[in-house]
């Protein structure tokens, strides 16, 4: 009988990577009574950190604006490391593109919530994203980023 290794997963860190939080037009934009438009940006990478150890980065850009002035821009990028060994490579990129992303995403949401609280901005919950869609979208179009209303 072959022992063949099992395939293992484990999330081993969630860090903050990046966060940055820029008012250019500030305070004036405060004295304006109109609601700022949002544009959401968000894009997934991987570092293959050992031979099973990855680093995987969801990275969002909020940018709102009032008129033609920019109200506020945030950038953040949440990241982990993730154990994994033993799984085929038809699965791993998959694994890397839509399950990790994914487990990463409500931390990001909640850090960019709470960066808009503290700045005394106004609420904005970021919607779901989905991974898998987003992943078939950029392997079939090659694109880095998608772009979510």
């Amino acid at each position: 009988m072959t022992d063949q290794a099992q395939p293992t997963f484990d999330l081993r860190r969630v860090y903050l990577k990046d966060a940055s939080l820029e008012m250019p037009n500030a305070p004036a934009v405060f004295l304006e009574g109109e609601a700022p438009q949002v544009a959401v940006e968000v894009s997934t990478e991987h570092t293959q950190l050992d031979t099973s150890a990855y680093e995987v980065e969801v990275s969002v850009t909020l940018t709102a604006r009032l008129n033609d002035k920019v109200f506020f821009l945030i950038e953040a990028k949440q990241a982990g490391i993730f154990e994994i060994a033993n799984l085929p490579d038809e699965q791993l990129e998959p694994v890397l593109h839509i399950v990790c992303p994914s487990m990463l995403y409500p931390y990001l949401r909640a850090n960019v919530a709470d960066l808009l609280t503290r700045a005394t901005l106004p609420p904005l919950h970021l919607t779901e994203v989905n991974f898998e869609q987003f992943y078939q979208d950029k392997i079939g179009t090659a694109a880095p980023a998608t772009t979510v209303q």
